[in-house]
């Protein structure tokens, strides 16, 4: 084996080398005559190496061939390429591991996957020939070099001893070097990793030394990786390269580099030439490069024709080891159409003989066993094929620095997040234990909504109620900023009390859309529970009183509701539905992050359509979705509807995609009350998919998902609409379509400006949604107008030479139709006037959802036979011994006793053999917790407890806070309204109101034993209206409490918080405060004596 060191330069390095000072002067002389020794030899190999190089590069062709020159010409310079030899071992694993795709371009991709790998020009199975061949050959230029290398050393060295001598001295005869054998001992001897840096372990690799893959990729927005475009000479490489650079770069902003032979051979690779080493070590050092420039963030786009399998091979293992991504390309194009092609005329120079050993040819390629991608680019456009590499590159995450959370072909979420704010099942018995333990606060139908939109991932990545900082980003911005991996220090920014003062240093870097502000207002009482707690944590109670999340770390602050309707609406409408409803809210929002308790379900039938983000994704996949494109429906889906869905979905496939899905999305949440019902819509859809394609109104349950978008509808118009599409591409969605005017209604005739007339120009809508800012990626379908094709019943565009052919059936005459209950035209005579012959063309709608439409519309009057939106439906928690009809909370609700017993009339004042006076029967009416207003009907039949009413005829709802109190009646009693107060008040013509303060949930209709502890009498829109105050003899506190003040002792400030109640519980509708006779509570015996006296009256 052959010694390499360095010699010494001179007699100092010894000192370096670490010699004794007293060894190193003996050693001078001898030093000085190996210097003068050694240097003609090293300055003559120098040289040599110089004149070979030059002449290896003479005449030399572009990568593929060797030129073959006239008879004295300079040959062997590069010696002739072969095949890999025999044993060399292939990788076929990719970065993906078990999850490893090929992807084949091209029309004829479907035989692609079983053709047989070819390897063109010379095979293995004339392998024994070429060696044969390439050793002549090799011997033939060893010769030339040889003689070269002599004239050379005979004219510079002339020192006849330095050859005498080399053997000797270990130096290796030029004529005989080899530098593939020379590279691949030094590779031998070199550790696979060097480690310069103190933070790396032994045997580690240098990661430890550089900032983190995760946090780089993050800041620069996009993925390092490498595509490996291999293939013949004039398959497409650079050109495509090239193509897929400017797209990536001048429309997405994103770092690309292309290495080639170009610029490769330029500097990097200007030593190597076209020998079966130096082609080794081209791709080799190619490869390093790009794994450094991927490794740093790069899109590197490598296009060089690298023949060799074995080759490519370890360059994706070098990437597998860095945990980079890598993508050989395959351009499997027919040597016939290369030669076709032939842009730099080398084939024809390859048949003509001027070119020997051109690869393809009569030089080996072998083709690529299981390449990420195949592109037949003769069956492509340059732009096709393009397009192809791009989305491959936006489905698996690349042009996004953040990891990948959805599904291939699905966007992250917004933020770069999965919010699913769920309790896990392990964990939720203890945190209901906990939530009975803090404060609680009043949630509505409609903050419902928006919670399930929280916690269900829909407003990713906000996690909870919008604190004061995230509400005003909002506003203002209509977006969000995001630091999700803390490159800044701002990922908790939104989940943190608004700080007014300190702000980081730099802004968070990214911006998601954020249109809606989703808050929770609360009122006074609400406030001061939480204030008056040691928790800063609450309870969220819905209006039936099911505790459905827990609230941390609230952060109360104003509700400046001109603030947030201007900045949102942008329009002056009082009656508009949802500013009256912000307008409606208390005095105090309340944000916070939130845990959900269990899964909310609203039990009313179509909980089935209800899915959550993540349930979505999975859904998707399933079906095999490489986009997902979103159709949002507020009325019945017709025919049209049906044609644009088909429509869009095909368009999607001409852009490349092979399985677009559509995600037909029906607004669940609040809507205003003229819309078309929740269920009656989703009942038609059920039947749009059961039609499948027998109908042009069908749609194909094979490609389409069905789920319910959860938030209530706000009608902002521009504004709103930029929250339907951010919220839907959380879930999956990459395309949405859009209407025209989506999100708008018609003003009120309290409008400003626009009285029964758009609110919102139509054209804004799709406007501002294509430009708003945080909106990223996502890409939107327009919709445009379809009219009915009178001769072939199909709803479609309009041919503009046949416009008599085509009838228009707006959304308004569609429900006059129903309404009218039209029945199917002739197929084959349709009338241009539908209202007046009252038919519906068949082609419409399908036959089984119009009958739905029309039955709806005969009976739209029916308010609770229909679902207007999401409400829950919830059992109500009565006693044993009732039974009730009807649904409860709303107007058909009623409860009696299994008995036929009244409860006002038939239940004693006491309990039976109860000799203690202070003791009374309690009929509840609402149990702790629950705002539905109960109360025993004194007019129907066995005093039926039914749900109370507004002057409107409503549902008559506590929206002052959640009560903390059972309310209920004391049998036998009546507060006579010819009987007179002190202070000129009569009394309220009902029973006895009684308020038990105990710590549980009595059922409703159930009747308690009840010791007597004082009264307040409260003053009601003139009337006298007696509350007693008692506490059930089951309570664990019962025995402690006797008195008021023993139960403001046990339980301080219970006192306080009636008087609030009593007095302020209208206020957040809207009316004054009630008055109390007095604010202190009467004594036992004083409340004992209005007990007596009412139920004397009785």
């Amino acid at each position: 084996m052959a010694k390499y060191m360095y010699a010494p330069v001179s007699a100092d390095e010894n000192r370096k080398r670490g010699l004794a000072a007293h060894a190193t002067a003996t050693r001078d002389s001898e030093n000085d005559e190996k210097l003068n020794e050694r240097m003609p030899m090293c300055i003559g190999v120098c040289v040599l190496l110089a004149i070979v190089y030059v002449l290896s590069r003479t005449g030399a062709p572009e990568e593929g061939g060797l030129p073959v020159g006239p008879p004295g010409a300079v040959k062997g310079a590069v010696s002739a390429v072969n095949s890999v030899p025999e044993g060399t071992a292939t990788s076929t694993a990719s970065l993906k591991g078990a999850g490893h795709e090929e992807r084949t371009f091209g029309h004829s991709s479907a035989a692609s996957s079983t053709a047989v790998p070819k390897t063109y020009g010379s095979s293995s199975s004339v392998s024994s020939d070429s060696t044969a061949t390439t050793a002549a050959t090799t011997a033939s230029t060893t010769a030339s070099t040889a003689a070269a290398a002599a004239a050379v050393m005979s004219g510079v060295c002339t020192d006849e001893q330095v050859l005498t001598r080399a053997p000797s001295l270990g130096l290796v005869d030029p004529q005989n070097l080899d530098m593939g054998a020379v590279r691949e001992a030094a590779f031998a001897r070199t550790p696979p990793h060097i480690i310069e840096c103190a933070a790396a372990t032994a045997g580690a690799d240098q990661s430890a030394c550089h900032l983190p893959t995760e946090t780089r990729y993050a800041a620069l927005k996009q993925k390092g990786a490498t595509l490996w475009m291999t293939g013949c000479t004039g398959a497409g490489k650079t050109t495509i390269a090239t193509a897929l650079e400017d797209i990536l770069v001048r429309e997405y902003g994103k770092h690309v580099y292309r290495l080639d032979g170009d610029n490769l051979r330029t500097g990097l690779n200007r030593d190597l030439g076209f020998s079966v080493d130096d082609r080794a070590e081209s791709v080799r050092r190619t490869g390093e490069i790009a794994t450094l420039f991927a490794d740093a963030g790069v899109i590197t786009l490598v296009g060089l024709i690298s023949p060799y399998r074995g080759d490519r091979d370890a360059v994706r293992k070098r990437h597998e080891d860095s945990g980079i991504p890598f993508y050989e390309v395959f351009l499997d194009v027919p040597v016939d159409e290369l030669k076709k092609r032939d842009p730099k005329g080398q084939y024809a120079k390859v048949a003509s003989g001027e070119l020997k050993h051109f690869t393809c040819i009569d030089d080996p390629y072998e083709e690529p066993l299981h390449p990420e991608i195949t592109l037949k680019t003769h069956e492509l456009t340059i732009a096709e094929s393009a397009d192809a590499l791009f989305r491959v590159l936006r489905e698996d995450g690349i042009l996004e620095g953040a990891p990948k959370l959805a599904p291939r072909g699905l966007p992250n979420p917004d933020g770069d997040v999965i919010v699913d704010c769920h309790v896990p099942s392990s964990e939720r018995a203890a945190r209901m234990a906990e939530a009975e333990t803090l404060p609680k606060v009043l949630i509505t139908d409609i903050d419902l909504n928006w919670l399930q939109v929280i916690g269900e991932g829909w407003a990713s990545p906000l996690r909870g109620f919008m604190r004061e900082g995230a509400l005003l980003e909002t506003l203002h911005f209509n977006s969000l900023t995001v630091d999700p991996f803390n490159l800044t220090g701002n990922a908790m920014k939104h989940e943190t009390t608004t700080d007014f003062e300190g702000f980081t240093q730099h802004a968070a870097p990214d911006r998601v859309s954020m249109s809606v502000p989703i808050t929770l207002a609360i009122t006074s009482f609400s406030k001061d529970a939480m204030e008056a707690s040691a928790s800063r944590d609450v309870a969220l109670v819905t209006q039936m009183g099911i505790t459905v999340a827990i609230l941390r770390n609230g952060e109360v602050y104003e509700n400046r509701k001109e603030e947030i309707l201007a900045r949102m609406f942008g329009v002056i409408d009082p009656l508009h539905p949802y500013i009256a409803h912000v307008n409606s809210g208390g005095p105090y929002l309340l944000g916070g992050e939130v845990e959900l308790l269990d899964r909310i379900r609203y039990n009313d039938g179509l909980d089935q359509w209800r899915k959550t983000a993540q349930e979505l994704w999975d859904e998707f996949e399933a079906k095999g979705a490489d986009t997902v494109y979103a159709f949002q429906t507020r009325n019945p889906t017709h025919a049209g509807h049906a044609y644009l869905m088909r429509e869009a979905g095909q368009d999607l496939k001409r852009q490349g995609y092979t399985n677009p899905v559509l995600w037909l999305s029906p607004l669940g949440g609040w809507t205003k009350s003229d819309d078309v019902p929740l269920d009656v819509r989703i009942r038609q859809h059920e039947e749009v998919l059961n039609a499948g394609t027998s109908h042009p109104g069908g749609l194909d349950p094979a490609t389409t998902v069905m789920a319910i978008w959860p938030a209530p509808m706000v009608y902002a118009g521009p504004t709103e609409v930029q929250f339907h599409a951010k919220s839907r591409r959380s879930a999956g969605a990459s395309y949405f379509v859009v209407g025209r005017d989506p999100a708008g209604m018609k003003g009120s005739l309290e409008a400003e400006a626009h009285k029964d007339d758009d609110l919102y120009n139509g054209d804004h809508g799709r406007y501002v949604l294509q430009n708003s800012p945080g909106i990223g990626d996502m890409q939107f379908l327009s919709f445009v107008k379809v009219m009915y094709d009178i001769t072939d019943n199909v709803m479609k565009l309009p041919d503009e030479t046949r416009m008599d052919d085509f009838i228009s059936i707006s959304g308004t005459k569609m429900r006059l139709l129903a309404a009218n209950g039209a029945t199917p035209c002739s197929a084959t005579d349709i009338p241009t006037d539908l209202v007046t012959a009252n038919c519906i063309p068949s082609g419409f709608m399908v036959p089984k959802g119009w009958e739905g439409v029309v039955d709806y519309y005969k009976h739209a009057d029916q308010t609770e036979r229909y679902i207007p939106w999401s409400r829950p439906r919830v059992e109500p928690p009565t006693d044993k011994g009732t039974t009730n009809t009807g649904v409860f909370g709303s107007t058909s609700f009623s409860l009696t006793r299994t008995s036929g017993e009244s409860f006002w009339h038939d239940i004693p004042l006491q309990p039976v053999g109860e000799s203690d006076e202070t003791i009374i029967n309690l009929v509840t009416e609402i149990p702790m917790r629950v705002t539905a207003k109960m109360e025993v009907n004194k007019s129907a039949p066995h005093n039926a407890i039914q749900q109370d009413l507004n002057k409107d005829n409503s549902p008559r709802y506590y929206t002052y806070g959640t009560p903390f109190f059972n309310y209920g009646l004391i049998p036998q009693t009546w507060e006579d309204p010819d009987v007179i107060s002190t202070q000129g008040y009569a009394g309220d013509n009902d029973p006895l109101d009684v308020m038990e303060i105990g710590s549980n949930p009595l059922m409703m209709g159930s009747v308690t034993p009840c010791r007597v502890l004082g009264s307040l009498e409260l003053i009601d829109e003139g009337e006298t209206d007696h509350k007693i105050l008692c506490i059930a003899l089951s309570d664990p506190d019962a025995d402690k409490i006797h008195t008021t003040d023993d139960l403001e002792r046990v339980k301080p400030g219970t006192m306080k918080r009636l008087v609030d109640w009593l007095k302020r519980y209208k206020t957040s509708d809207g009316k004054p405060e009630n008055k109390l006779a007095q604010e202190e509570p009467t004594s036992v015996q004083e409340a004992l004596a209005i007990i007596r006296e009412t139920n004397i009256r009785w």
